[in-house]
């Protein structure tokens, strides 16, 4: 796996990641989970998707 997220989209994935995550917990549901996709590629700097769209965001 070779690194594919750099910058403001890492920054950007795990933010958004941890607000999913806190308003699942708020409104007391499961949706919160969907947050753990973006916080995990982002801690990663990797993204499954990237490579079958030719993206890279990693300079």
């Amino acid at each position: 796996m070779k690194a594919n997220v750099g910058g403001i989209d890492k920054i950007l994935r795990i933010v958004v990641g941890l607000a999913i995550i806190g308003w699942g917990i708020y409104a007391k549901n499961w949706w919160g989970a969907v947050g753990a996709i973006p916080l995990f590629t982002g801690l990663m700097g990797w993204c499954p998707f990237y490579p079958l769209l030719g993206v890279s965001t990693k300079k």
